[in-house]
């Protein structure tokens, strides 16, 4: 790029108020790290555990370090003029004078997941101000987020999904027995207990009886008030694909998780570093196209864009597919699937990057020429 060419700046969003802070951390320094900065100038912005955010060069180190006491804070203008992240003093909120007291955003690529990250929340002050943006929508990442509200639109797709039972936390409450009852008649053991709305395993555990099956919903039920519990399948395997565009979205090869553990828990994915995949997943050609096919059709069923990774069990037995849920902000650690299997694909890491900011960029072109405004034949409104 040549020097008198304006760098495009790219906000990196990353911690925030979830139970996958520490994942996103991990997963926007892999961002910021393969940014090309011949292309951009990199803005990182770090949510704190209680929501707070802080854009700078401070905002990695700060969150790594858990600082509670902030040198500054950060806010975004929903004002859809600004297109600017200021910062201010943490008490008082006045504006900070100085070099990069406010910085210009181009882009934000938001790699948070779970809660007021993933969920839509961002994504709809996002509209707001204008900005333009990686990844789904407020309509698309608030239904992704939901595992129950998701599987209720596979089923009603006919799309192939496995028993489950939802309940509130109330509901558990109320009348515990019935509950346990309503499970146990339609489930068999073993069962997974999960939040209904949270990702990278947290909270999710695998149930043999009915003592386990109670604390799996006891636990479940810290992280939310929907709690699900699903099937499990005999000796499945996982299988994962990732899907890249908007409204003519691709699909990777598939790969397999082999997990460390009796399941793909949090420790298994980022803690003891022994589990393993592979990469393309060794499936008959059939169930690969059936797998794909079914990944590109959840993508636009849930009104995703962007990207996401869709995962699936697939019975060892007779290789009956099961599509699992559809996680828009997958993650992007140096040992997630999503950007692994676009390696496998043919399309590296920075490429990688360097699609998902133009296809931000699309996107937000084509929405901007939409017309937001309506003139009446009589201005009546005035009168």
């Amino acid at each position: 790029m040549s020097k008198d060419k304006k760098k495009i700046s790219v906000g990196v969003m990353f911690g925030g108020r979830s139970g996958e802070h520490e994942v996103s951390i991990v997963s926007g320094q892999s961002v910021m790290d393969n940014l090309d900065r011949e292309k951009y100038e990199v803005v990182p912005i770090g949510i704190t555990k209680t929501g707070q955010w802080i854009a700078g060069k401070e905002a990695l180190s700060l969150l790594k370090e858990g600082t509670q006491q902030l040198p500054f804070k950060s806010l975004l203008p929903a004002d859809p003029t600004e297109h600017t992240i200021i910062k201010v003093k943490t008490h008082s909120l006045e504006p900070i004078s100085g070099p990069n007291s406010v910085q210009q955003l181009d882009v934000i690529f938001p790699v948070l997941h779970g809660t007021y990250g993933e969920d839509g929340t961002l994504q709809g002050m996002l509209e707001l101000a204008n900005i333009t943006y990686v990844g789904s929508g407020v309509l698309g990442s608030a239904v992704a987020m939901d595992k129950v509200v998701q599987k209720q639109i596979f089923s009603q797709s006919k799309f192939p999904v496995g028993p489950y039972v939802w309940f509130s936390s109330k509901e558990y409450q109320r009348d515990r027995a019935a509950v346990v009852k309503k499970i146990e008649a339609e489930l068999q053991y073993p069962m997974f207990t999960k939040p209904a709305n949270l990702g990278s395993s947290v909270a999710i555990n695998k149930c043999k009886n009915q003592d386990e099956l109670l604390a799996g919903i006891t636990e479940a039920a810290r992280y939310d008030h929907k709690i699900l519990v699903e099937q499990g399948i005999i000796d499945a395997r996982e299988i994962e694909v990732s899907v890249l565009g908007n409204d003519e979205p691709i699909v990777s090869v598939p790969g397999e998780i082999i997990s460390s553990n009796e399941f793909y828990d949090y420790d298994a994915k980022y803690v003891d570093g022994k589990s393993r995949e592979e990469i393309p997943a060794n499936l008959p050609p059939d169930v690969v196209t059936q797998i794909q096919q079914l990944a590109l059709d959840a993508f636009k069923t849930l009104n995703l864009r962007g990207l996401a990774r869709i995962d699936f069990l697939v019975a060892r037995a007779n290789n009956a597919v099961y599509i699992n849920e559809a996680n828009t902000m997958p993650g992007f650690t140096k040992i997630s699937m999503y950007p692994k299997l676009w390696a496998a694909s043919g399309l590296p890491y920075a490429q990688l990057l360097d699609r998902l900011i133009e296809l931000a960029i699309e996107y937000h072109r084509e929405k901007n020429e939409l017309q937001t405004t309506y003139q009446p034949k009589k201005n009546w409104y005035k009168e």
